[in-house]
């Protein structure tokens, strides 16, 4: 490969964009919330091996750093960024003199899963990113040598997440050749990807959903999948072929969920709007098609990755982002402790309650990624042209040019650039598919991607618009959701918070850090009266996705049923309705969006 060979767009650094509006208060209330200060409240990260602790020393400080780092230093908050540094010189400071970064003993190096290494190489590239820290290559050039010695002299191999999660190597080496173009790295990614997991012929077992655990068919390992190739295909010397779209194509058929994420609790769950999907899925997914884009430059991973972020990541979410839940459901009416047996195939009863860690701790740590690394995503570069991928409130301010986007996307369709060129570019804008009567500073115009060309020393304001038509989109079991572009719409149900605290296992639960259950509080069992809807554009709160003052509605007409409970359960609806007879005359409901709604019916029968 050649080393000076490069994917298709460059994410911009933290000190580089700053968010603005929406997105900037939603990164404000992470950080006043569980991720900013998980390290202060949660013994795995607060008291972790990592940092000489006794509390885990495998993925959750890593998973933690993922995305407070970005959130850090997004936020330009020099107490979170102090906090980050902290735990990376711990981690720096207790590498082994050959080069070991994770904190166990040279004995049980072989039986100690490799997916952290990979993991923490993987971050400590963001790390390099956010910082520019200088010692970052050299601890990754000494971290990935030892691992290839290791790995080739068979003292040890990859296993269990290790092996499923082989890529996730290949952001580090990747990191490490560019500066080196040392041959060993390749061999390196090679011996990865010999030892991992081949899903090319897995396919087959995602059809057909099994109330049983394995490797294969876990759902985050299969987001995580996606961007396989674009990540190793350079280093290991392939042509990129697209495989995730084949991947995408079947998860989809039999798995797929109306906010384009995929059932998996834990374990690919089938099409049922009852079946959960897991939050490390979640925004692992946006990862991968924030890669996938940057890459390929194809917007079908932009414009999905907007789907997941705008509606699956906020759901799953309390609105101060103090707890999140494990499973979200499309078709949620309770979020209740359940009794006896679950309706998850493979979680238990907690995993849909909102707190601190339901069901695993795995998403505790990880969920703070997602909002952070989506805004890193709305500004791409390559050469001369700068990519304006993802819509959001933010600035960019570099040395050539800076350009300040203001918008309510995606609870509103018009934007404004103000751009300044020190040095002449190309400005890309991506339009989204669903956008109709696309004006240009007032004018008509067409097209999925915007130009314009900036000499040196110019000065230009654009203002871009375009028109959206609410939709109802045809689901599986004859059911229909109502989406209008980026967003899709639940029926909410009203819903009091049950508080609960409580200590298990050395672990404290205690306000605002506590477990929730959600009991509803209304009627949620309704068909679609007809088609229309029609949108109600509402200011935006200081909370943007907002569970109390969504920023947008819909408004539906609706008519009661005798929807059913699931045969054994008490607190889940039926996968389908029992009769989609009216029992009740017409009325008028609002619908918000699905990230807004935390009780909720997604997908419903539909009257004409």
């Amino acid at each position: 490969m050649d080393k000076n060979e490069q994917p298709r767009f460059h994410f911009f650094t933290p000190s580089e964009v700053q968010p603005k509006g929406w997105m900037k208060r939603q990164l404000e209330i992470q950080a006043k919330g569980l991720g900013g200060n998980l390290h202060k409240v949660w013994p795995d990260i607060r008291d972790s091996a990592w940092i000489g602790g006794n509390r885990e020393g495998w993925e959750r400080v890593p998973y933690w750093l993922d995305g407070f780092i970005p959130l850090a230093y997004l936020l330009r908050d020099e107490q979170m960024i102090t906090d980050a540094k902290r735990y990376i010189d711990a981690i720096l400071s207790a590498q082994q003199p050959d080069g070991w970064l994770c904190p166990c003993k040279e004995e049980e190096r072989a039986t100690y899963d490799s997916w952290a290494l990979l993991l923490i190489s993987k971050v400590l590239t963001v790390y390099y990113h956010c910082s520019m820290d200088e010692r970052i290559p050299e601890v990754l050039y000494r971290a990935l040598k030892n691992f290839y010695t290791l790995l080739q002299t068979g003292k040890i191999h990859l296993f269990s997440w290790g092996k499923a999660r082989w890529f996730e190597g290949c952001i580090a080496i990747r990191f490490v050749y560019e500066r080196t173009g040392e041959a060993w790295l390749t061999e390196l990614a090679a011996l990865l990807k010999q030892q991992g997991t081949d899903y090319t012929c897995l396919s087959e077992n995602w059809k057909t959903p099994l109330n049983r655990w394995c490797y294969e068919t876990h759902l985050v390992n299969l987001v995580m999948m996606l961007k396989q190739e674009a990540v190793s295909c350079d280093l290991l010397g392939q042509a990129y072929t697209d495989s995730a779209e084949a991947f995408v194509s079947v998860l989809k058929q039999y798995n797929g969920t109306p906010v384009e994420t995929f059932t998996g609790d834990e374990c690919l769950a089938g099409l049922s709007p009852i079946q959960g999907t897991e939050l490390c899925a979640v925004v692992e997914q946006m990862y991968s098609y924030e890669l996938l884009y940057a890459y390929t430059g194809d917007p079908k991973w932009a414009e999905r990755l907007e789907m997941i972020a705008f509606n699956a990541l906020p759901a799953t979410v309390s609105d101060a982002m103090w707890s999140h839940q494990y499973d979200q459901l499309s078709n949620q009416i309770a979020c209740e402790k359940f009794p006896g047996k679950p309706i998850f195939r493979t979680n238990g009863e907690e995993a849909h309650l909102f707190g601190l860690e339901p069901n695993f701790g795995c998403c505790t740590a990880n969920f703070n990624q997602g909002w952070p690394k989506f805004a890193l995503s709305a500004f791409l570069h390559k050469g001369d042209n700068v990519l304006c991928a993802i819509p959001l409130p933010m600035e960019l301010k570099t040395k050539e040019h800076s350009i300040r986007l203001d918008t309510n996307y995606p609870f509103d369709h018009f934007f404004v650039y103000t751009v300044k060129a020190e040095k002449a570019f190309t400005l890309r804008i991506r339009i989204p598919s669903f956008a109709e009567n696309l004006t240009v500073n007032g004018n008509h115009a067409e097209g999925e991607m915007l130009t314009f060309s900036f000499a040196e020393g110019e000065n230009r304001k654009i203002t871009v618009s375009y028109e959206v038509k609410p939709a109802m989109m045809r689901r599986p079991h004859g059911l229909y959701t109502a989406q209008y572009g980026s967003l899709v719409f639940s029926l909410p149900i009203a819903y009091k918070a049950r508080k609960s605290e409580y200590e298990r296992n050395g672990v404290e639960r205690k306000f605002p850090y506590c477990d929730y259950e959600l009991v509803p509080q209304s009627e949620w069992g309704y068909v679609y009266a007809g088609r229309t809807l029609i949108a109600d554009k509402r200011e935006i709160s200081e909370i943007p996705f907002s569970s109390k003052y969504p920023p947008v509605v819909l408004k539906a007409k609706m008519q009661r049923i005798d929807w059913g409970l699931e045969d054994g359960y008490e607190k889940v609806c039926a996968k389908i309705p029992r009769s989609v007879e009216p029992l009740a005359n017409v009325e008028e409901r609002e619908l918000y969006p699905y990230g807004c709604a935390k009780l909720r019916m997604t997908e419903l029968p539909l009257n004409e």
